[in-house]
């Protein structure tokens, strides 16, 4: 099994390009579902979470061709299998997102129920409520949901009792195939989700309210071919914004934007870090010493869960105390054993944490739990004092792409082994 090596204490200098963003991919390929004709999709990046929703997508009967080089996926046919097995959804949360196109243009689907995971269960009850408020049937039994709407789904006006980036998106693309009016209200705001907007409006579809929290969408009978670039990935670009700021260096993040970034460049700016929007992307440099700030991960554009665990790393050599509250997923706490393994100085209860900043880390073997814990880690080898084993590496191939080349051509000494 693979495993990243990093020797520490070197500033990071130079630019990393910053690809297409994963959490906007896997619901535009979903959304391939949705097209009487070829979706294109440009700046598609090449990870082990795209890998997986292309097999489910071939399985489902479609056609997925991906140009590496290229970095466009191309997406045709039509489903003939309506079932997505357990054996794919138990690998990635988001092939829950094929329920809404599948209900919505074929007026069947069975999906495996996705489960728990690493970092909290995050159930579907918001994505079957809607459902049936678009007219679909459910029935849940051994393990799956089977949808039926054989007369179609309808429009509706859907509230979410609490913002799911998850459920807008599914109920998005299924409004877009429904007859009459649908009315998302208290939807996420993410850019993956206007991405996602964007391009179904290429496709043909009537969507108002893009970037709000209400969303209206006009059904429409079909939709049809169309290309779309894909959005950079805000997280990829924040991860290593928090890079270029613990290891004291300057990085210009080509392709990365402000306007993605949410509370996160705020933040950035509160412990010291510069960030500065260019023509080519954002540069990060820290040339003084690192303050400690407060955060709490709150729906878009607030500070982004997903960036949870790289700024505890980034406090954890920061001057002062800074406490970290977990508000989206629970059990999102499971890298700070393996920080404190390096010298950090952590508590935690419940959905808090206080960092106290130390002057230094210490490189140690440690273990990834989850995607984001993984890169935490890697962040805290860049710089800790003597070598760092990141095991586990594999959570990493499915949100970093060549993350260890990326990084090494900006000085850092760190190699797959």
């Amino acid at each position: 099994m693979d495993r990243i090596r990093i020797r520490g204490g070197k500033p990071l200098s130079g630019r990393i390009p910053i690809g297409g963003a994963k959490n906007a991919t896997l619901p535009l390929m979903a959304a391939g579902l949705l097209s009487e004709g070829p979706l294109t999709l440009e700046n598609a990046p090449d990870l082990a979470d795209i890998t997986t929703m292309r097999h489910l997508l071939v399985q489902h009967g479609m056609q997925v061709t991906q140009d590496k080089a290229e970095r466009r996926l191309v997406l045709s046919g039509a489903a003939d299998n309506l079932e997505a097995p357990y054996d794919l959804v138990r690998k990635m949360r988001a092939s829950v997102l094929v329920l809404g196109p599948l209900v919505a243009r074929f007026g069947e689907a069975r999906v495996s129920l996705p489960g728990g995971c690493a970092i909290g269960t995050r159930p579907v009850d918001l994505h079957i409520k809607g459902l049936e408020q678009m007219g679909a049937v459910f029935d849940l039994e051994g393990g799956y949901m089977h949808a039926k709407a054989p007369q179609g789904l309808r429009g509706a006006r859907i509230i979410f009792p609490q913002v799911s980036v998850g459920a807008t998106e599914n109920l998005l693309m299924a409004a877009t195939l429904a007859e009459g009016t649908t009315e998302l209200v208290n939807a996420a705001r993410e850019p993956e989700i206007g991405d996602l907007a964007m391009c179904l409006m290429r496709m043909g579809a009537r969507i108002e309210g893009i970037g709000t929290d209400r969303l209206v969408v006009e059904g429409v009978k079909r939709l049809g071919a169309a290309t779309h670039p894909i959005i950079p990935d805000r997280i990829e670009a924040g991860t290593y914004a928090c890079a270029a700021a613990i290891t004291g260096g300057t990085v210009l993040l080509e392709g990365a934007r402000m306007v993605d970034l949410g509370a996160v460049v705020r933040t950035l700016r509160e412990c010291g870090v510069d960030v500065a929007e260019e023509t080519a992307g954002l540069r990060i440099t820290r040339s003084n010493g690192l303050r400690g700030a407060d955060v709490m991960t709150e729906p878009f554009p607030g500070f982004a869960t997903d960036m949870q665990a790289q700024f505890m790393a980034l406090m954890c050599v920061a001057e002062g105390a800074s406490m970290i509250t977990e508000t989206i997923f629970e059990n999102r706490f499971m890298h700070v054993p393996e920080l404190t393994r390096m010298g950090a100085r952590i508590k935690y209860h419940g959905q808090s944490a206080i960092v106290r900043g130390v002057p230094k880390l210490s490189g140690a073997p440690v273990m990834a739990t989850d995607l984001r814990a993984s890169v935490s880690l890697v962040l805290a080898g860049l710089a800790a004092q003597g070598e760092t084993i990141v095991n586990r590496v594999y959570h990493l191939d499915r949100g970093y792409e060549a993350i260890e080349r990326k990084l090494s051509a900006v000085g850092a000494e760190i190699e797959r082994i």
